[in-house]
C-alpha cells in the first residue's frame, strides 16, 4: 500500500457481467481488458486491514487475479443475486481463521442471506472448512479496524440499499455507491463536497433501478463531489472512448483498478 486506505476494484460490471453471453457488439468483442468486466466488488484496506464489500458471482476469479487470500471482514449493499451469490467462495477466507468471519448487512439484507444460505448461518454448521459467518446488523457507523464505515442509505429499486463512506484517521473520505436510482436528501447532504466518490452509472439510456450517465455525473455536481470515479458498467460503454468524453475530474473505473489514499489525496 502506498497510502493510509486502498480501494481495489474486483469488478465493475453489471449484472450480467460484460461480455454479455450472446452478444457480438464491438464492446463485447473487444480484446481491451478495461472492457472485461466481472460483477460490481470491491476490496478496502487500511494496513491493518482488508474488508470485502459485497460476495458477487466472480468472487473467486476476482479474488485469483487479484491475489486475494485473507479478509476481516465482509460488508454488503443489499441483496440483489449479483452482489451475494459468491457466498460460498467465502469458505476461502475461513480456513484458517479460528472465529466466524464478520458480515456486515442492513437488516433486510441479512434476512436474505439467511434465506438463501441458511445452512451456512445453521447452530449445528462448526465445522472449519465451511462459511461461518458472524453477522452484524448495520445500523449506523461502525469500524473494522481502522477504518471507519458509514452507511449510506440510498434507493435502488425496491430492495433496501446502501453505499459506505469509508475513512480513517490519516485518509480523505471515499463514498461507494456502486447501486443508485436517486440519493436521498439526507445522504446527499452527508456526501456535500466528499473528495472522492464512486457511483453507479449503468449506461448511456435511463434504466429504472440505475443512475444513467447523465443522472451519475449531475449527482456528482449536486454533491460538489471531488474525484468521481464510475462503476456498473455496462457494454454500452467502450472504456478508451468513454473516457475521453468525460469530465476532467470524472474517470470510469476498470476491473483491476487501485486508488490509494491519504492525507495529501
Amino acid at each position: 500500500m502506498t497510502g493510509n486506505l486502498e480501494l481495489l476494484f474486483l469488478g465493475t460490471g453489471t449484472s450480467v457481467g460484460v461480455p454479455v453471453i450472446g452478444c457480438d457488439c464491438p464492446v463485447c468483442r473487444s480484446d481491451d481488458p478495461r472492457n472485461k468486466r466481472t460483477r460490481a466488488s470491491a476490496v478496502v484496506r487500511t494496513p491493518g486491514t482488508t474488508v470485502l464489500v459485497d460476495s458477487g458471482p466472480d468472487l473467486r476469479e476476482q479474488a485469483l487475479r487479484e491475489g486475494l487470500s485473507e479478509i476481516d471482514a465482509v460488508l454488503y449493499t443489499h441483496r440483489h443475486l449479483d452482489h451475494v451469490t459468491g457466498f460460498d467462495d467465502l469458505r476461502a477466507f475461513c480456513w484458517h481463521r479460528e472465529d466466524p468471519l464478520p458480515f456486515h448487512a442492513t437488516e433486510d439484507c441479512m434476512n436474505g442471506l439467511r434465506t438463501m444460505f441458511g445452512w451456512a448461518f445453521s447452530s449445528e454448521n462448526k465445522y472449519r472448512g465451511y462459511v461461518r459467518p458472524d453477522p452484524i446488523i448495520i445500523d449506523g457507523p461502525f469500524h473494522c479496524g481502522e477504518l471507519r464505515v458509514e452507511p449510506l442509505p440510498v434507493v435502488h429499486g425496491q430492495v433496501e440499499t446502501i453505499g459506505f463512506l469509508f475513512s480513517t484517521a490519516g485518509s480523505p473520505e471515499v463514498a461507494y455507491i456502486p447501486d443508485a436510482k436517486t440519493i436521498p436528501a439526507a445522504t446527499a447532504a452527508r456526501l456535500a463536497g466528499v473528495p472522492n466518490l464512486i457511483i453507479d452509472s449503468l449506461r448511456p439510456k435511463p434504466h429504472p433501478s440505475h443512475m444513467s450517465l447523465d443522472e451519475a455525473l449531475a449527482v456528482a455536481e449536486q454533491l460538489d463531489a471531488g474525484a468521481t470515479w464510475l462503476t456498473h458498467l455496462g457494454h454500452e460503454y467502450d472504456h478508451p472512448q468513454f473516457e475521453s468524453t468525460l469530465p476532467d475530474k470524472v474517470r470510469p473505473a476498470y476491473d483491476g483498478l487501485r486508488l490509494s489514499f491519504d492525507s495529501h489525496s
